[in-house]
């Protein structure tokens, strides 16, 4: 048997003064009693933690807080720095906040950090030997939450990438890597379709890759390197992607490894970060001694990393991988090949316990980097949000204007539109196209295209460069034939590039 130097019995340095204010929350359904096995191992190593409780959740919603925290709860967590959460039920219908999307969004957590490990054979897998990242860019995206209604048959969802935030992910992305010993970061994008937000996406990890030339870097396409990735983790080092997909790929890693449930994350900012196991609050098991705390164990291994306490972060996960050796398994994970008893939550937490001090003798012992990545740490090109490139902004100047429509007439004949609208043009503007659902209908559009009561048309200058005022002049004509605007999005050229996409044959 390995070990630490260590005997079982000793846990830790007791000499060692409580000093990084932590902030808890039990959360729902599993919530309270996997919180309460993770707070005893961490006790029994004698982490330097200063904890304080919070409520949060279904309790809390019900009381009439639509984002699952009371108001004076923020500054609890803003003066800390450091959240462990354990998972929340948020209620059914509208008028309820996701508390996640809220705390990372307010906080500025815009990294999510997700470690996804193979733990065979002791927990099933196809694909023994995976170690893989994933760093999801945590605020924008579609996640951004803007959504309308615009039609009867038609709503749509915003889609945001700026230069800041992909600035600051892929940045991100790349130190981690260096800090932790990885020799490759992987860009997952859908560029070749969404050519201006995935691109920009693209563009910008393409312009930081040079700073880092000691790691290999490569491109893919969201949708293969998503098949890859579940066929041939061992392609893969860190991932770096956009909001949407990394929530994806980082379940479907953390699955194909063996188990979402032994998954923990890291959600860092500048200044706050929370750490939370990947799973939901399972409500159908709480209270039944069932559930695994691995997961939420795992995220509290990363906050002691986080905060600089390597040791005990060490101490803590090398224990547990050997309660895995040992084969004291919870019933989620438990099989018949290496599982030596099926335990139940406070047990297993009782044999993590017990093996404080060991490390495994067939799985790779944990090795923390001290201080490997803060999120308070603002010097040199460390990813602290606080260090993005701001390029000077191209010259911008309006070319033109995209006006969308609800119009369910003349059985929705995209031709019979297209002539009414270049009746209605003013002079100082010509129709250049109709789209239905991106797709171009007007002029020379297809019979059989399926069309809804959502239409885009597309108005270019017909002289000079319009100016806002001029919109104005379109906007009265439209309206006065008879049309409903339900939107618009103005065309701008920025520098020699244009600012929006082009429809076929335009």
């Amino acid at each position: 048997m390995n070990s630490t130097g260590l005997a079982n019995g000793v846990r830790g340095n007791a000499a060692v003064a409580s000093k990084y204010k932590v902030v808890v929350a039990r959360g729902d359904g599993i919530g309270p009693e996997i919180m309460d096995a993770v707070l005893r191992i961490l006790k029994a190593v004698n982490a330097p933690l200063s904890l304080e409780e919070i409520e949060i959740g279904e309790s809390v919603y019900r009381r009439g807080v639509t984002s699952g925290i009371e108001p004076e709860a923020w500054e609890t967590l803003r003066s800390a720095g450091t959240f462990l959460k354990a998972p929340i039920t948020t209620p059914l219908g509208h008028g309820y906040k996701s508390l996640n999307v809220t705390a990372r969004k307010s906080l500025s957590l815009y990294a999510n950090v997700r470690p996804v490990r193979s733990y065979d054979p002791y927990v099933t897998t196809k694909h023994p030997g995976m170690d893989v990242v994933v760093v999801r860019e945590n605020e924008e995206d579609t996640y951004g939450g803007i959504e309308h209604r615009q039609t009867d048959e038609v709503a749509q969802c915003l889609k945001l990438i700026t230069r800041p935030g992909t600035e600051r992910i892929v940045r991100f992305a790349f130190e981690y890597a260096r800090a932790h010993g990885r020799d490759k970061v992987s860009c997952f994008t859908k560029q070749n379709i969404m050519k201006i937000t995935d691109g920009l996406f693209y563009r910008i990890f393409q312009e930081i890759a040079p700073e880092y030339p000691d790691i290999e870097t490569d491109h893919w396409l969201i949708d293969i390197g998503t098949a890859m990735l579940a066929d041939q983790p061992n392609r893969f080092d860190v991932i770096v992607t956009p909001n949407l997909y990394g929530d994806i790929i980082s379940d479907v890693a953390a699955q194909i490894a063996g188990s979402v449930g032994l998954a923990g994350s890291a959600n860092v900012g500048p200044t706050v970060a929370m750490f939370e196991a990947v799973h939901g609050s399972a409500p159908d098991i709480a209270g039944r001694d069932r559930a695994n705390p691995s997961g939420l164990l795992n995220a509290a291994v990363m906050m002691l990393a986080h905060l600089g306490a390597a040791p005990e972060a060490q101490l803590i996960q090398n224990a547990w991988l050997a309660t895995l050796e040992r084969g004291y398994h919870t019933p989620d994970i438990a099989n018949d090949s290496t599982t030596t008893e099926v335990v139940g939550t406070q047990k297993f937490a009782d044999r993590v316990i017990y093996h404080l001090g060991e490390e495994p003798e067939r799985l790779q012992p944990a090795r923390f980097p001290v201080n490997a990545v803060r999120a308070d740490d603002r010097a040199g090109s460390r990813p602290s949000g606080g260090n993005e490139t701001h390029t000077a902004p191209a010259r911008k100047h309006l070319v033109g204007v995209d006006v969308f429509l609800d119009w369910d007439e003349s059985g929705r004949d995209a031709a019979i539109l297209g002539v009414a609208l270049e009746a209605a043009c003013p002079p100082r503007f010509r129709l250049s196209m109709i789209t239905n659902r991106g797709t171009k209908v007007y002029p020379n559009g297809l019979a059989e295209t399926f069309c809804t009561d959502h239409w885009r048309c597309r108005f270019v200058a017909s002289g000079d460069n319009p100016e806002q005022r001029h919109l104005l002049e379109l906007w009265h004509a439209l309206t006065e034939a008879g049309f409903e605007i339900i939107k618009t999005e103005h065309l701008y050229r920025h520098g020699d590039e244009d600012g929006f996409s082009r429809g076929q044959g335009e």
